[in-house]
């Protein structure tokens, strides 16, 4: 389905989903190969999203879920998280909130979602990003890449995380989404030629397919999953910030304000006299 068409139909199901559940969308993206910048023909829409429910829904006792599935099929993927579950995630600088906070593909933005993101930037750790990285790119070779054949978007899925973890040590902050964004770290000329005629192929072939493995990517793949290894364990801890500035976040959000928490403590004591 083109482009044009899809995008439309996405933002109604986003509205579909704030009318059912009763909640606020905040901020609406893609995620996963169409954001990454190599989609396959038969590639899905990883559409996610984050969401605040009304300030009674964060006073139940019976807690609704902190994640909305919405719709998974040949074509969508669709789940969100809600705002408390993200900025739980950005305190443990957790990438993949920060990646949908790049995505260079949004469906939907409100204005305090650019707040969040201002607050929540604070909080990466280029450390527990490296590890992220590496985890992902290791456990994608080991899986997918040391058989007689291989998936050309297995390749990308390896390869994607080990240049995120070249720009991360350069640049010490969140890497960019876009592949050819990541390919302009310092590569052997020789092996950016490999890259780019593979990402090609990639873009013409369907998920499913299967061809003899690459050499030279297979051996970068292999070298640098030695190096960042060594690098994450070796790189210094960042000192974390505390729980304030996010927390405002949601109390602001829910319109719990200072004054509001001020007589909430006050009246603590009288519980039970």
């Amino acid at each position: 389905m083109e482009n044009t068409k899809i995008v439309p139909l996405i933002q109604e199901k986003l509205r579909e989903i704030e009318q059912k559940e009763s909640v606020n969308i905040l901020y609406a993206v893609e995620s996963g190969s169409r954001s990454w910048g190599f989609a396959s023909p038969d590639s899905d829409y990883d559409v996610r999203f984050i969401y605040v429910r009304t300030p009674r829904d964060y006073l139940r006792l019976d807690q609704k879920r902190d994640v909305i599935e919405w719709e998974m099929n040949e074509v969508y993927d669709i789940n969100g998280w809600d705002i408390r579950k993200a900025l739980l995630q950005f305190y443990k600088s957790n990438a993949t909130v920060f990646e949908w906070s790049n995505s260079p593909i949004v469906y939907q933005e409100k204005e305090e979602w650019k707040q969040i993101y201002a607050t929540a930037k604070a909080y990466f750790s280029v450390k527990t990003a490296l590890y992220h990285y590496y985890g992902v790119a290791k456990s994608t070779y080991c899986q997918f890449l040391c058989g007689e054949e291989v998936k050309y978007k297995k390749y990308f899925y390896a390869l994607r995380p080990l240049l995120s973890c070249r720009y991360l040590w350069e640049h010490r902050c969140p890497p960019p989404i876009v592949f050819s964004e990541l390919m302009q770290v310092e590569l052997p000329g020789e092996l950016r030629k490999e890259i780019e005629a593979l990402l090609e192929k990639k873009k013409q072939t369907m998920e499913g397919e299967r061809h003899s493995p690459i050499p030279a990517v297979q051996k970068f793949i292999s070298d640098e999953l030695e190096i960042w290894k060594q690098r994450a364990e070796e790189i210094k801890e960042e000192k974390k910030g505390d729980w304030e500035a996010l927390n405002q976040v949601i109390w602001d959000l829910t319109g719990i304000s200072a004054p509001s928490r001020c007589l909430f403590m006050e009246a603590r004591p009288l519980v039970g006299a």
